[in-house]
């Protein structure tokens, strides 16, 4: 790992994000609470919004697992590096983004990512590491994360399988 992650990951207390890889911190976490029910698909009361940092690196757990989510995850670029996000849409269709601070060079320094679309990513190839910023409304909880499989995933995307590999873990067992 670049030193200048490690120091960030130590200077903004961000700690290992389960499964999906990469450090985090949550940053905002709305007090105000949806009841359960009160949003159509949400059955459990959710935080109207949250958001946290997370830094993705050069480091073998330092990408971002191809996962979904149930509600709309805006992503911000923050620094360092350009993050290549993939992004398999449940039409069979992908597109990759690639966050960072060359606008005029075609970067995205955000990019809104649809409910149920697979989304995933790493630190551009040669780069130490990329601050992202990511912000949800209705807010995130754990029971909203869904892992991609790798075999299921090349599967249906068979045009990615590559990237696939690249941005899932092994299957455990």
């Amino acid at each position: 790992m670049h030193p200048e992650a490690a120091l960030l990951i130590e200077r903004l207390g961000m700690v290992p994000i389960p499964v999906e890889g990469g450090w985090y911190r949550q940053t905002w976490r709305s007090p105000t609470v949806l009841p359960a029910g009160s949003v159509p698909g949400y059955e459990v009361a959710k935080p109207a919004g949250s958001a946290i940092l997370a830094l993705f690196c050069d480091a073998p757990d330092g990408f971002s697992t191809l996962h979904r989510l149930p509600t709309t995850e805006v992503w911000h670029f923050c620094g360092g590096d350009p993050f290549v996000l993939l992004l398999l849409h449940p039409d069979g269709s992908s597109e990759e983004f690639v966050l960072g601070p060359d606008v005029a060079g075609g970067h995205q320094v955000q990019v809104a990512v649809s409910p149920g679309t697979w989304m995933g990513g790493e630190v551009i190839a040669g780069g130490r590491f990329a601050l992202v910023g990511c912000t949800m409304a209705p807010g995130f909880t754990s029971d909203d994360f869904e892992a991609g499989e790798r075999a299921e995933l090349v599967l249906a995307y068979p045009g990615q399988a590559e990237q696939i590999t690249r941005l899932t873990r092994p299957a455990a067992g």
